[in-house]
């Protein structure tokens, strides 16, 4: 490797034009990346920090010099001012110059600029898309030969990479890597990423590609397994400035843990597990995930209603459901001891009745027996009818009930007086 092609540069004598005479053919086996390094040293010494002079010089050589073949060299240059040696440490008496990532100021304007040197060379040869995806996940690897200034010079830069487009998210793959993971380099490096990923698009696009490459869930990797709890990413990530991120890892995790709660009260359902069982295990989730009774009459909800073949006809499937609702409004009563839950459970109703046609004039019924069942009572009914339904919704569906509701209640104040 390395050391193999630093002897050969010192034995061999200055090239003279003598060499280019040998036909491209029997020339093609020697892979020699000394030579492409030299002129691309050479060219950027004369263009000097300033990084539009160095865009076209990039852009004009790539017509003669084999950007294809010399790919990793061309980058490694272009981050670290020449060619890498294994693990990240640049080869001793090779050329190489302060035009680079590495040597450049750390801030996030100067990364900016240079980012625009990656695009406008990635645009320009296409082909050099993948050889520069290789080429970051190769210096993620050498992460701990580097300097913390160029570690987070890089993370800013890939950052941005990310943003516009031009890398992947997949690349963060090498972050995982046991040594870095373990030694926390990977998790001050995702800091600096994110923040200059963020800055310039915003947390919804960075989850949204994320989740492309299905690492939305696996953030927590970033640290070792006895830090990768919640609470300790929450922690790191909210001091290091990154409150977004840490709420969106936050809500992953209740997404997940959600979900496994509905499926697991399904199966509970299915079995015909007693009441009294179901609640216990849904309160112990509610308090080891932290879901709150809101989402949780949600979830209910919805798991009761799946559980069965509804029928097509209309005016048989108001019946079938207040056989069946009747028969779970014990459970459903357990968490709907808060109005904003009642509310919350309203809706869904309200929702659930809208979307599937044939529950259009199931939705009164519904309520009139919760209301019954004391699953739901009047205040939240009134607010609800008030003004917190969905617009979707008919206010028909409960004009008559609402009528009926205050009456009622009418009734009772006056019972109770005359008991006194």
């Amino acid at each position: 490797g390395v050391f193999f092609m630093n002897n050969q540069k010192q034995q061999k004598p200055t090239l003279s034009g003598q060499r280019f005479k040998t036909r491209k053919r029997d020339e093609k086996e020697r892979f020699d990346p000394t030579q492409f390094q030299d002129c691309i040293i050479q060219g950027l010494t004369e263009t000097g920090s300033d990084l539009e002079a160095v865009a076209k010089f990039l852009d004009a050589s790539g017509a003669k010099l084999d950007y294809r073949r010399y790919a990793e060299t061309l980058f490694d240059i272009l981050v670290a001012g020449g060619m890498l040696a294994p693990g990240g440490t640049l080869a001793d008496d090779l050329m190489r110059t302060d035009v680079c990532v590495f040597a450049a100021q750390e801030d996030l304007e100067t990364m900016q600029a240079f980012a625009q040197v990656f695009n406008k060379l990635i645009r320009r040869y296409k082909y050099l898309e993948k050889g520069f995806e290789d080429e970051v996940k190769k210096l993620l690897l050498f992460l701990k030969g580097f300097s913390e200034s160029e570690r987070n010079k890089l993370a800013m830069l890939t950052g941005i990479l990310l943003a516009n487009g031009t890398l992947n998210a997949s690349i963060l793959n090498s972050l995982y890597n046991e040594n870095l993971v373990k030694e926390g380099v990977s998790a001050a490096f995702a800091v600096k990423l994110f923040k200059s990923w963020i800055n310039e698009k915003d947390i919804n696009a960075v989850a949204a590609s994320l989740r492309k490459v299905n690492m939305d869930n696996r953030l927590m990797e970033l640290f070792p397994a006895n830090k990768q709890s919640l609470e300790h990413f929450t922690k790191y990530f909210t001091e290091a400035g990154l409150k977004e991120l840490s709420e969106y890892v936050r809500n992953q995790q209740t997404i997940g843990a959600r979900k496994e709660l509905q499926k697991e009260l399904q199966e509970q359902m299915s079995r015909g597990d007693p009441f009294k069982d179901i609640i216990l295990y849904v309160k112990e989730e509610m308090k080891k995930n932290n879901i709150s009774e809101q989402t949780v009459i949600g979830i209910i909800w919805s798991s009761v209603m799946s559980t069965v073949e509804w029928n097509k006809k209309e005016e048989l499937v108001a019946e079938q459901a207040i056989k069946h609702l009747k028969q779970y409004s014990p459970l459903l009563a357990a968490f709907t001891t808060q109005g904003q839950s009642e509310l919350t459970l309203l809706l869904k109703i309200q929702e659930y009745c809208y979307d599937n046609i044939h529950f259009m004039k199931a939705f009164q019924k519904i309520v009139v027996l919760f209301y019954k069942a004391e699953v739901l009572s009047e205040e939240p009914i009134l607010k609800w009818y008030k003004d917190a339904h969905v617009a979707t919704g008919k206010r028909v569906f409960m004009k008559k009930f609402v009528e009926w509701l205050k009456n009622a209640e009418e009734e009772s104040e006056s019972e109770t007086e005359e008991g006194d």
